[in-house]
């Protein structure tokens, strides 16, 4: 198999992977869901307002289905409860990417499939206060569970994270991170997402 051939047999895991993990997954609170994998070393999923979700290849490598469920789970909620609109516009002219809302591509979703940089770039700097994130985290559970999905992925999401935080080299993970820097704290939101599972009668390990 020649380099190109690999490469796009790769992704074509990532991409087959993502769907069975999202397929029945077709909208939050009226918007329209569409999934897409992006082959990067970078460790990343953004959501934007639309309802486009981006999953990046490496991040998929480091999560196992139920950890990556419930990161797909967290950004799904900013979209669906409106918190991501106003954000992403903020980031996007504060970014080499203000030149993008001008431009002949009117969907979220054609902008992230043709400016991946400064897309990313912009995802990254659009913050959600405190009291988002958790309204986020809440969206989260419930949308996971009402997909016929496990919503303590939502918890080992976030030890997954507080693992990744502790770690002496971390450097790599440092832009994945960074997106969670203003987040709650992970056991704060470790013990949020238990007690709701628990009381739901899913079992937490």
């Amino acid at each position: 198999m020649d380099r190109q051939n690999e490469v796009c047999a790769d992704k074509s895991k990532y991409t087959q992977r993502l769907k069975r993990l999202t397929g029945s997954m077709k909208d939050a609170n009226g918007i329209k869901l569409n999934f897409k994998v992006y082959q990067t070393t970078d460790y990343n999923a953004f959501a934007c307002p639309d309802g486009s979700v981006r999953v990046f290849s490496a991040l998929m490598d480091i999560l196992d289905d139920n950890e990556l469920l419930g990161v797909i789970g967290h950004e799904i909620g900013h979209v669906a409860l409106r918190h991501s609109k106003k954000a992403w516009q903020d980031a996007l002219l504060r970014s080499a990417a203000s030149d993008m809302i001008a431009s002949k591509s009117s969907t979220w979703a054609g902008l992230s499939d043709s400016y991946l940089g400064d897309i990313t770039s912009a995802a990254l700097s659009a913050k959600h206060s405190r009291w988002h994130e958790t309204e986020a985290d809440d969206y989260g559970y419930e949308f996971l569970k009402k997909s016929g999905k496990n919503p303590w992925a939502m918890g080992l999401a976030f030890k997954k994270l507080k693992a990744i935080s502790q770690q002496k080299d971390r450097s790599k993970y440092e832009e994945l991170l960074q997106a969670f820097s203003s987040h709650p704290d992970f056991d704060e939101r470790i013990n949020r997402m238990r007690s709701k599972a628990e009381k739901d009668g899913y079992i937490c390990n």
